[in-house]
């Protein structure tokens, strides 16, 4: 076996501890020396090759800081890259196949967009030696003899060109000026803006100027830029992120069809209808996030998501979950759970004008313990309605009948600074004290699946995205309330966090018996948690109005009709998958009015 260790440069401080990794290290206490504090760095620091990995150091480190694994010593000769002594190991890449879309799937903090930026040239792999000055001359003889020396050479020696969709789109708006018809036009090498400006929908916003974009305006502007270029590899990283699940259609349709036939194409995501919808091939990445990530081989892109589900990657012969996700594969039965459920709240009919934009409510119900998913195209009045339920505005016509019910809010937009505490750990202390945060299941279910605990010593204004998330409904979630609205709760999350957050909202909703409504864009979370659908239609910024809550079935057949794209259920995962337009199934489902299920033996026989 072999050791690898990280350290939490951020987490680590010794001028707050009384240095126990140190100090119980029992390397240390016998004469050598397997962990020590430099004065220099002030910072600990593990030596792998002494270190036995008996895990002490990490029980008794009281800000968490520390993650030793022992791994298989064969696992060394497939080491591409590491950031430092103690920090990140990155184990394979995912291998792009000429005329192939390739997608990444895995957690955050885990190697994918490293990745990435290793096979687009802008780092050169150091092999796992710290210190040294990496060469290009020296990755090659590494590759030499697989399939990535090809790919590696023509990088290398600029016979192939790159086109980069970066993950963090805001900082378009830092390095980018002007006008967004001059920015793209500039671009513009393949001559394809006057039809794609169509297929994008960016007409209403050629004429703004950069820095005023919206995300989602941003990432369909990026991913526009990477197409519009002349190349040879296209990479996107996370290009779902911001967008509505309309926009994310539409996105993954451009670059399926306007991608070049011979191009590498690699595509990072974590909206998982997305990849299937997008990809042909898929690569698994696994491991320890902020310690180490090993690639898988290369799947099918249905076998591959599965094999992700299921916990389980056959070629590698390696368990990656301790359990299998799975889902809910009868809506009707779930249907016939509701209707035996009490009724919980109720709405009138409701009417509201915002800023130009109407609003139009149709009553609507909610049981006990239930959760209702809430679907429709951005800027259609879901959060109009959210702020309307929990007494934020009020309705021009009608009224709110939840006056004094105790209700947990979790907006879409959320900032640090807005919270009543400074430190994570001052907020899960306070928590901890009353209700069901005080319960040893939300302790183990919650606060350390969603990895709080190890945020304890952060400030919360200095959370990222995806932590801050986490935070924010981890705290909607301890309330005692009895109506939870949580509005887009899995962004800036990874699949397996989606999935944690769901499994806490529905434990906690059924447990309590109250109820929940979740806004949410990714198809694939609004199907695994909710019992019924309020969709929402319209003209987006002009007018609004909703139906529901009805049935899921019922309700994704409302909403993907007018997307105008099919679903069917994997038969072996039971998760919701996209069918390619045009498809024998695509037509099929078309034909017969059903968008959203297929018959088991419909489904067989396609």
């Amino acid at each position: 076996m072999v050791r690898v260790a990280s350290i939490d440069r951020g987490l680590c401080n010794p001028r707050k501890c009384q240095l126990e990794c140190v100090r119980f290290c029992p390397i240390n206490r016998i004469g050598k020396k397997a962990i020590e504090v430099p004065q220099e760095v002030n910072k600990a620091v593990i030596y792998e090759d002494v270190c036995i990995g008996c895990g002490i150091c990490i029980r008794k480190c009281p800000f968490q800081a520390i993650a030793v694994v022992n791994l298989p010593d064969e696992l060394e000769k497939y080491v591409i890259h590491r950031y430092g002594l103690n920090a990140f190991k990155l184990y394979g890449l995912p291998i792009p196949h000429e005329g192939k879309i390739v997608g990444v799937i895995g957690k955050n903090g885990i190697g994918k967009t490293t990745a990435v930026r290793i096979l687009v040239g802008e780092i050169v792999p150091n092999l796992g030696m710290v210190g040294s000055n990496p060469s290009w001359d020296e990755a090659l003889k590494f590759f030499k003899g697989s399939e990535l020396y090809n790919y590696f050479s023509k990088l290398v020696d600029k016979k192939i060109r790159v086109a980069h969709k970066i993950q963090h789109v805001d900082a378009v708006r830092v390095y980018v000026k002007g006008y967004v018809r001059e920015v793209l036009e500039k671009i513009d090498e393949r001559g394809l803006l006057n039809e794609l400006k169509k297929f994008l929908d960016l007409e209403s916003i050629l004429e703004k100027k950069i820095p005023t974009l919206s995300g989602g305006e941003l990432q369909k502007i990026a991913v526009a830029a990477a197409l519009l270029r002349s190349a040879d590899v296209y990479v996107f990283d996370e290009p779902a992120s911001y967008l509505d699940i309309r926009e994310r259609l539409r996105v993954s349709r451009a670059i399926r069809k306007y991608v070049p036939s011979r191009a590498y194409t690699i595509v990072v995501e974590h909206d998982l209808a997305a990849v299937d919808y997008i990809a042909d091939l898929v690569s698994v990445v696994y491991g320890e996030p902020g310690l180490y990530g090993i690639y898988s081989k290369v799947y099918t892109v249905g076998s591959g998501i599965n094999h992700f589900l299921s916990g389980y990657l056959p070629a590698e012969n390696m368990r990656i979950r301790s359990e299998p996700v799975v889902f809910n594969t009868k809506p009707d039965q779930r249907v016939v759970e509701v209707e035996y459920k009490q009724v919980y709240l109720t709405w009138p009919d409701m009417y509201k004008t915002l800023d130009g934009f109407t609003l139009s409510i149709s009553q609507g119900e909610i049981r006990v313990g239930e959760v209702v998913g809430i679907v429709g195209p951005n800027g259609i009045g879901k959060t109009t309605f959210a702020r309307l339920i929990v007494g934020e505005i009020e309705p021009n016509v009608g009224h709110v009948p939840f006056r004094g019910l105790r209700i947990s809010y979790k907006p879409q937009y959320i900032k640090g600074e807005e919270f009543p505490w400074e430190y994570v750990g001052e907020a899960l202390e306070s928590i901890s004290k009353e209700g069901i945060a005080s319960s040893e299941w939300f302790a183990e279910e919650v606060t350390k699946k969603f990895k709080l605990h190890k945020l304890k010593e952060k400030k919360i204004r200095e959370l990222s995205g995806g932590e801050l998330q986490k935070f924010s409904v981890a705290i909607a979630l301890a309330r005692d309330a009895e109506l939870y609205v949580l509005d887009e709760p899995s962004a800036f999350l990874d699949v397996d966090e989606r999935l944690t957050v769901a499994k806490a909202i529905r434990k906690i909703i059924e447990g309590r018996k109250t109820a929940c409504l979740v806004i949410d864009h990714d198809i694939v979370l609004i199907d695994y948690i909710s019992d019924r659908l309020i969709v929402f239609s319209g003209e987006p910024g002009v007018r609004g109005q909703c139906v529901g809550p009805i049935d899921i079935r019922r309700g994704m057949n409302t909403l993907l009709k007018e997307l105008e794209v099919t679903f069917r259920r994997d038969i072996k995962t039971g998760r919701p998958r996209v069918n390619k337009p045009d498809s024998y199934l695509d037509r099929y489902l078309k034909s017969v009015g059903e968008y959203y299920y297929t018959k088991p033996a419909e489904e067989k026989e396609a």
